[in-house]
């Protein structure tokens, strides 16, 4: 994305457009106005006299909302201009524009405001693989409005717009003809609605309730933020990239439409984050579950509102389209064409190995710093459901690891882990090993789920037999782990086993998970934290996906060297848990001051270079953002840092902070103790 996109967003409806404010069909990128993976709006373009506009200034009060100050004609070295244009965007109640155009000079001036209107209807699927419209299209002019509407058997949407001001109204737009006296101005106000089938706004069929007045969504932030805690610090750096974090998971959150159930859960209280935009604007399961573990300290209740909805979800019978199977947790849920027409399985989509195991690590870690073990009982069913997935389903080989192959060879996702690129799991020497396949942090998600299963069993069950089992299936699943992914000649983990049990030898980041999971043995631990902060996976500014000198280094490669800052967040926390408290530190600082180059709002990834060699972090050039995995990071790298930890109904607290955050205040920290303010000094 270029550094002029202008992008606002509530929940999954969100505009990309142009500095200017404008919006046209991009062959590389999705700009337009999205709501639930159907673009309502391709173009957007406003002129005066026949004239494009240019910016002198914008401004995004709020992640709903932009103003644009605008004078017509090329932008060049002095604006001199006798009229100016104010534009004002947001989508509180889909989307609304205010246009007010004034005049600065000595005489009258007659003007043609005309703003060009174009529906395309794309899925997101669509745009994103460049693939023909699906549907029958149409356009109509009715009662003042311009109205498109696409139709594919029982799939609907429609686009209403309509101006508070007599216009000009054909299939391509409005114009207006104005007359503004000297020192005068003159305004109108564009509704664009997104219609569902009934007729009504989607979104207001999403959530069962009307559209929100801006008021409302200001509330609702302001109500988010003092729920939150206070962050206080001599770093007015990490202060931003605290505020801008929550900002933007606030920003994420919305509703998902998924069952009767799931809809019943959903309400205010219980909002979860999309995975990022502008891709993944939607529910996937292992993003919202990583993102409420890293919020978790901080914003509770995503965690709850994830948990609750994914429960709702959860596979019941085995459905080869859907890649679903009995205790499977959801990959993603799509409400585009592409979905509805059955062309993609995402009704929802199964397609995930991590997700399922990742549910019981989230419910077991919610539970320790919340206290609410109402929850835990509430979900027993579901929990027991997804433990035994582990054995019965993602057992693919029968070896006692999991692993993943799809069921649906058509349009079903190949690699199941959270890296998922084509190219994501080498050997050293380049070659890509065929599936099914098991990656090791898969592994470590799976003793992890087992141990925290057992606590819950103990605690919350009352299954001591339950507990047993589930805690000496995890001892045998460590020791053979170490035993078979150790990598001796190179004192690492390989980053999978192959169909045929060989190890597939790169180098990578998914050791660092490892750690967190707590599924090496001690004696390995020393290498593997070695070989992260050493210099073939250690940027300086984080941890590259696979380390330097392996065949498929990229340092610009999506899985393949570049720097995830969630990835690094579970590192750090990783290497907190063994004991390496400089080091989580130290990662901690690279990523936060990454972070200062984006103005605190870290992208999905960024380039493997040296930091020595840029002096700045390079962004991926087409890394989502504001992206929910990448908004959380700089809350669990904090944690991890703070040293906080849930200890028996209490908070522990042992810092290891950079000198340079100075001194610190954390007001209103909320868990299963109630609410406690800590004062931390560095230096």
């Amino acid at each position: 994305m270029n550094s002029d996109v202008v992008r606002i967003l509530d929940g999954n409806m969100f505009v990309v457009s142009a500095g200017n404010g404008d919006f046209e069909p991009s062959p590389s990128f999705p700009t337009g106005l999205f709501t639930l993976d159907i673009r309502h709006l391709s173009t957007w373009v406003l002129t005066v006299d026949g004239k494009r506009l240019s910016a002198l200034s914008m401004d995004q009060p709020r992640y709903f909302e932009a103003k644009f100050v605008l004078v017509p004609g090329e932008p060049t070295l002095y604006v001199d201009s006798d009229v100016s244009i104010i534009r004002r965007r947001d989508i509180t109640r889909s989307m609304c524009e205010s246009l007010t155009v004034l005049n600065h000079g000595i005489d009258p001036v007659d003007l043609v405001v005309r703003v060009e209107v174009g529906c395309d209807f794309a899925d997101l699927f669509e745009v994103k693989n460049a693939e023909p419209k699906k549907g029958e299209r149409s356009t109509r002019i009715e009662d003042g409005r311009l109205c498109h509407h696409v139709r594919w058997d029982t799939f609907q949407r429609s686009t209403v717009i309509s101006a508070s001001t007599p216009a000009e109204i054909d299939e391509h737009g409005f114009t207006f003809r104005v007359h503004v006296e000297p020192d005068g101005s003159w305004g109108t106000d564009l509704h664009v609605e997104t219609i569902g089938p009934n007729g009504r706004d989607v979104r207001t069929n999403l959530q069962g309730q009307a559209g929100r007045s801006k008021p409302q969504v200001r509330n609702e932030l302001q109500d988010w933020l003092d729920l939150a805690p206070q962050l206080i610090s001599e770093n007015d750096l990490l202060e931003l990239t605290y505020q801008r974090s929550l900002v933007d998971l606030a920003a994420l959150r919305f509703r998902p439409l998924t069952s009767g159930a799931a809809r019943a859960q959903a309400d205010d209280q219980y909002r979860l984050p999309a995975a990022g935009l502008p891709w993944f604007m939607t529910i996937f399961g292992r993003d919202s579950i990583l993102t409420s573990l890293q919020a978790l300290p901080f914003a509770p209740q995503l965690a709850n509102a994830t948990l609750r909805l994914l429960a709702a979800t959860q596979a019941v019978a085995l459905d080869n389209f859907r890649d679903a199977e009995p205790g499977k947790i959801l990959h993603e849920f799509r409400y585009g064409l592409t979905a509805a027409s059955g062309e993609q399985p995402h009704t929802p989509y199964y397609g995930t190995a991590d997700a399922t195991t990742l549910f019981v690590v989230l419910l077991d870690e919610y539970a320790r710093w919340t206290g609410d073990t109402a929850l835990v009982q509430n979900l027993e069913h579901q929990t027991r459901a997804a433990l035994a997935w582990i054995d019965e389903y993602g057992d693919v080989l029968g070896n006692g690891y999991i692993g993943y192959q799809r069921r649906n060879e058509r349009t079903g996702l190949e690699n199941q882990c959270w890296k998922d690129s084509p190219d994501a799991i080498s050997y050293r020497d380049g070659r890509i090993p065929d599936v099914p396949r098991s990656t090791c942090e898969l592994q470590g998600y799976a003793y992890d789920a087992k141990l925290r299963g057992a606590r819950l069993a103990r605690t919350v069950w009352d299954d001591p037999a339950y507990a047993d089992r589930l805690e000496r299936s995890a001892d045998e699943l460590k020791r053979r782990f170490n035993r078979d992914f150790w990598v001796a000649d190179g004192s690492y983990f390989a980053i999978a086993l192959a169909a045929d049990g060989s190890q597939v030898d790169a180098l990578s980041s998914n050791i660092g998970h490892l750690l967190w999971s707590g599924i090496v043995d001690a004696d390995k631990a020393d290498a593997v934290a070695g070989h992260l902060m050493g210099p073939r996976l250690f940027s300086g500014w984080g941890i590259r996906t696979l380390a330097e000198h392996e065949a498929r280094y990229n340092p610009i490669g999506y899985h393949t060297g570049t720097v995830w800052p969630f990835d690094n967040s579970f590192i750090a926390w990783g290497l907190r848990r063994y004991g390496y408290r400089q080091e989580a530190a130290r990662v901690g600082a690279g990523i936060l001051d990454a972070a200062n180059f984006f103005r605190g709002r870290l992208p999905e990834a960024f380039a493997g270079y040296d930091r020595q060699l840029t002096g700045y972090p390079v962004e991926y050039p087409t890394a989502c953002s504001p992206q929910a995995w990448s908004t959380g990071a700089p809350l669990l790298l904090l944690r991890v840092m703070l040293g906080l930890q849930p200890q028996d109904g209490d908070l522990a607290v042992d810092p290891e902070l950079p000198s340079e955050f100075g001194r610190l205040e954390l007001r209103n920290l909320p868990g299963s103790w109630g609410r406690k303010d800590l004062t931390f000094e560095v230096g």
